[in-house]
């Protein structure tokens, strides 16, 4: 009887004991994931070569995609951003429509004098969209001012057509056009990834007479200088 008894205390003791543990609920934390700190254009702009950055802006334009990359025109209304081998998908690169909200993760870099970010990570936001309207910035032509809007929709008005110089001597690839204002020449290019040989920008110069005065739209590129990526020439008024 007291073996009975004995063995009884002890599973009571047991069934007890695994009550108490399955009543139980244990606090579990979540890892907590770390806020991304996305960087303002000003701070963008101060922060050293090579360092890492996180900016946010609207997609202005896109050079074609290839080998996994695609290469952004970007902009908010602070200032413009040039996104050069910015990994994508190709589905991601039918999504980059102007308008669209990105996220690029990569370093800042500056390539003859040209402020990018390199090699960036791609995310797309969506949600509001937001497309810049070309700024005049004719009358910056020949002043350090007109750093200021690198990488920017600008446009410039009245200028001379000097020159035009098609990369390998005939049409399909790059175009390179001198412009002239105020008695000084200045560099521009139609960036064929950017525009395709079947535009209206690309097939204007089989009609364009050197001596033309033209109006012109397009990126505020960099290149030892302003070198404007083209994507609208039209004879003026």
């Amino acid at each position: 009887m007291k073996k009975i008894t004995a063995m009884l205390l002890v599973l009571v003791m047991v069934l007890a004991f695994a009550g108490c543990t399955g009543n139980e609920n244990p606090t579990t934390t979540a890892p907590i994931e770390p806020q991304v700190q996305v960087m303002t254009y000003a701070e963008f702009m101060a922060a050293a070569v090579d360092t890492e950055c996180v900016v946010e802006f609207y997609v202005q334009a896109t050079q074609g995609w290839w080998d996994n990359s695609i290469v952004i025109y970007g902009q908010t209304e602070d200032g413009g951003y040039f996104s050069y081998g910015t990994v994508c998908t190709e589905e991601q690169s039918k999504q980059l429509t102007p308008g669209t909200k990105v996220r690029v993760t990569g370093k800042k870099a500056v390539y003859d004098g040209e402020v990018e970010i390199m090699n960036g990570q791609l995310e797309i936001l969506g949600g509001d969209t937001w497309t810049a309207t070309a700024l005049d910035v004719t009358a910056l032509l020949g002043t350090d001012e007109l750093e200021q809007h690198m990488n920017k929709k600008v446009c410039f008005k009245g200028l001379t057509l000097e020159a035009v110089e098609y990369k390998n001597g005939e049409p399909g690839d790059d175009i390179y056009v001198t412009l002239g204002y105020n008695g000084a020449s200045y560099s521009f290019c139609v960036e064929v990834y950017l525009t395709g040989t079947e535009t209206d920008v690309y097939k204007a110069f089989e009609t364009l007479q050197i001596g033309d005065t033209v109006d012109v739209e397009g990126f505020m590129y960099w290149y030892k200088g302003p070198n404007a990526h083209i994507t609208s020439i039209v004879k003026a008024a």
